[in-house]
C-alpha cells in the first residue's frame, strides 16, 4: 500500500503558519540575557518565566533511552492531547473517519465526536485478538486512521505483531499504536520498527510504568515529517515547566523505574495465581500491563461490594466482549494482599 503523508493532512492544516512565541524566536538557554520580550513578571520564583515551547531537555533525555531523534518525538499535556493533535491535523471533521478495535481504550471515540469524526468499530476476537480482514474491510477512502493498543486496556494482551504488521501494510492511512503499558510486556516496542511505516505513530506515556500520572506528559514517536505538521498546529506552551522538571528527574533515573516495573510485574505473576483460587473468578485473562482483567459471576454485585469493603477496583461489564469482567490494577504487595483477603470473603 503506497503512504502519501500530504494526501492526509487537512488542507487548511497544510497552510497554517504556526504560532511564533517569544521562546521560540529567542532560545532562553543560548546566553544569559536580559529577557524583557514575553511580557513575563521579572521577580524570579523559578517559574515567572514561560517554559521551553519544544521541551528539548526531556526530547534528549527520552532520545537517548528510546534511540530516536528529538525532531520524531512531540511532547504534549497527557497522551489525551498527543491523540486530539492527531485527529486535528488529519480528520476533516463530518467528512473523515476513523477504525479502531473494541473493547479498547474509551478516549479514541470520545475525541473523534468532540473533533466530529465518523467512528468505524471492529470488534477484536473474543481472546481480544485483532482481525485483520474486517478491519481493513471495514476502511474506505475517507478513513484516515486505525488505532492499536498494544498492550489492549482493558483486556491487557499484546497484539500479534504479524496483524500489526498486516493492518501497517495494508492500510492507506496512519497508524496509531497506543503503547501505554508496553513497558510491562516483554514484546519490543513498534519505536524499533518505525523507519520501516513511514505511516506508523507510536503513543506512549509516563503515567504508568515511570509513575508519573499527576504530572500528565504524554509522548509521541514519528517520523520527523508528522511531528512537524502536529508542532505546527499544537499550543505554544503546551508542557509546563513543572511537569518538564519533573519529568526530567525521573527520565535521568533509568534504574529506579526498571526495578519498580520488575517489582510490579512480579506482583502480577503472584496474583494471577492466587486468583486462580477465588471461587467467584471463572476466567484470568493473560496480561501484559500492570492490571489484569478477570470475568466473575456477577460483576455489578462483585464491584459493589469490594467497594463497601474499601477496595476500588473496575468494573468493565458494559464493554464489548467484557461481559462480567473486573478489571485489577496491580497495587504494592501490601494493597495486592488486601484484594486476595476481600475477594476471599465474597460467596
Amino acid at each position: 500500500m503506497i503512504f502519501k503523508l500530504d494526501k492526509l493532512i487537512r488542507n487548511n492544516i497544510a497552510k497554517l503558519e504556526a504560532y511564533s512565541s517569544a521562546r521560540d524566536e529567542f532560545d532562553e538557554s543560548t546566553a544569559d540575557m536580559i529577557f524583557l520580550d514575553a511580557n513575563e513578571n521579572p521577580f524570579q520564583n523559578g517559574v515567572n518565566r514561560y517554559p521551553d515551547p519544544q521541551q528539548k531537555n526531556v526530547k534528549e533525555l527520552l532520545s537517548d533511552l528510546k534511540g530516536i531523534s528529538t525532531n520524531q518525538i512531540l511532547l504534549g499535556n497527557g497522551s489525551d492531547e498527543v491523540l486530539d493533535l492527531i485527529f486535528r491535523a488529519f480528520c476533516e471533521p463530518n467528512q473523515d473517519s476513523v477504525v479502531f478495535l473494541p473493547p479498547t481504550y474509551g478516549m479514541y471515540g470520545v475525541l473523534a465526536n468532540l473533533n466530529n469524526i465518523e467512528t468505524k468499530e471492529v470488534l477484536l476476537s473474543p481472546d481480544f485478538e485483532i482481525r485483520v480482514e474486517e478491519t481493513l474491510r471495514e476502511v474506505s477512502k475517507d478513513s484516515k486512521i486505525i488505532f492499536l493498543c498494544s498492550p489492549n486496556n482493558p483486556s491487557g494482551n499484546s497484539f500479534s505483531s504479524e496483524k500489526i504488521k498486516a493492518i501497517l501494510d495494508g492500510f492507506h492511512g496512519l497508524v496509531v499504536i497506543d503503547e501505554a503499558y508496553i513497558d510491562f510486556s516483554n514484546e519490543q516496542s513498534w519505536i524499533e520498527k518505525m523507519h520501516l511505516y513511514p505511516n506508523l505513530i507510536v503513543t506512549q506515556t509516563l503515567s504508568k510504568a515511570y509513575g508519573m500520572a499527576g504530572i500528565r506528559l504524554g509522548v509521541c514517536y514519528a517520523s520527523k515529517e508528522i511531528t512537524e505538521v502536529l508542532n505546527r498546529i499544537k499550543p505554544p506552551y503546551n508542557v509546563n515547566e513543572l511537569t518538564q522538571q519533573r519529568a526530567k528527574e525521573r527520565l535521568q533515573k533509568p534504574e529506579e523505574v526498571k526495578k519498580e516495573i520488575q517489582l510490579i510485574v512480579a506482583e502480577r505473576i503472584k496474583l494471577e495465581e492466587r486468583l486462580k483460587k477465588i471461587s467467584i473468578i471463572s476466567k484470568i485473562y493473560p496480561s501484559d500491563a500492570n492490571f489484569i482483567l478477570v470475568k466473575v459471576d456477577d460483576a455489578n454485585k462483585r464491584y459493589t461490594e469490594l467497594i463497601q469493603m474499601g477496595i476500588v477496583i473496575r468494573n468493565r461489564t458494559t464493554q464489548a466482549l467484557c461481559e462480567n469482567t473486573l478489571r485489577l490494577t496491580v497495587g504494592t504487595t501490601e494493597e495486592n494482599n488486601a484484594l486476595i483477603d476481600a475477594l476471599q470473603e465474597l460467596k
